[in-house]
């Protein structure tokens, strides 16, 4: 049973997820929280992985480490990609079963899912077609990395579950101007067209798919909801339900930085990748989850927080 004394390894501590995990787990006062600097243990080491799980007294794993980035990265590290998150994802979650972890979260993610599948997306449609293909590498080793948890489940009674969130935002983001995911970068740009007097904005793509987009710590939450949870699924697909187009998002931005300039779109096709991903989250609700967060309340504290904390932010 989880307790507020219970010892929890959250990895990739400084990331945008497992940063925000760490801050629930800290606010709900759990006292045994395990993180670990990169520089201290390589997850991508699995004799060092093996020995920091033997070493530590571990209950409970949330596994929000990897190699993560926009479009423009997926498209240009596709090795990098692939191989640090299937490798993180076998580490891990082979070290959690030699050591007996009372139940593991792994975080996975909706461009795993097909491009072209029925809309709202259920956990029943991965695999049932072809990936995207910029961001195929990263979705296949998130694919591969829900298949161990379920074969583990299926065949030692394991407690593995695979959260699949929405597109993320929040404080900690990655803001960088080449590997950042959409909405940081927009909130980069139309930031530095502002402060810089330049006219107008141009964004990558037509600007018309559509995201369902969720603060980060909706997932937070929904990682501490099922840690302890037993569920007859492995995968649960965690959203908001906020769903509006890339041109749209980018007009919110806009107006709330007041940024008054044009904003215009290089109408590439191949850069707009799927054209509609939103989750149907019934199945994690019928478990008693449910999303609780205000989205443009929330983009406003990113932006507060992106202003105030700039200098770190824009570091290239």
């Amino acid at each position: 049973m989880l307790k507020k004394k219970s010892y929890i390894f959250v990895t990739g501590h400084k990331g945008l997820v497992g940063s925000a995990i760490c801050r629930k787990l800290k606010k709900l006062n759990f006292s045994n929280v395990i993180t670990e600097n990169r520089d201290k243990l390589d997850l991508l080491d699995q004799r060092k992985v093996n020995n920091f799980f033997s070493k530590n007294k571990i209950d409970y794993v949330i596994n929000a480490a990897g190699t993560v980035g926009g479009i423009l990265a997926n498209k240009n590290f596709k090795a990098d990609f692939i191989y640090d998150n299937l490798t993180i994802a076998t580490n891990i979650i082979k070290a959690s079963f030699e050591k007996k972890v009372k139940s593991l979260i792994f975080l996975g993610s909706s461009c795993a899912y097909p491009k072209f599948c029925s809309q709202p997306i259920t956990e029943s449609s991965l695999l049932s077609g072809k990936i995207e293909e910029t961001n195929e590498p990263y979705a296949v080793a998130k694919i591969a990395g829900i298949k161990l948890c379920e074969s583990f489940n299926f065949q030692y009674n394991t407690n593995y579950k695979c959260l699949m969130p929405s597109n993320l935002f929040g404080p900690n983001d990655n803001f960088h101007s080449k590997d950042s995911h959409f909405l940081s970068a927009v909130i980069r740009k139309i930031f530095l067209a502002k402060i810089n007097k330049i006219n107008s904005v141009t964004f990558w793509g037509s600007g018309t798919p559509k995201r369902e987009l969720s603060y980060v710590d909706e997932i937070a939450d929904a990682c501490i909801f099922f840690l302890d949870k037993r569920t007859n699924e492995t995968v649960l697909n965690i959203g908001s339900g906020y769903e509006k187009s890339i041109n749209e998002y980018v007009h919110i931005v806009a107006k709330l930085l007041k940024f008054e300039g044009k904003i215009l779109f290089d109408f590439n096709k191949q850069l707009d990748g799927t054209p509609r991903k939103i989750l149907n989250c019934s199945l994690a609700k019928s478990y008693g989850w449910k999303p609780k967060f205000d989205f443009k309340n929330s983009l406003k504290k990113v932006i507060k927080d992106f202003i105030k904390n700039k200098n770190k932010y824009l570091v290239e």
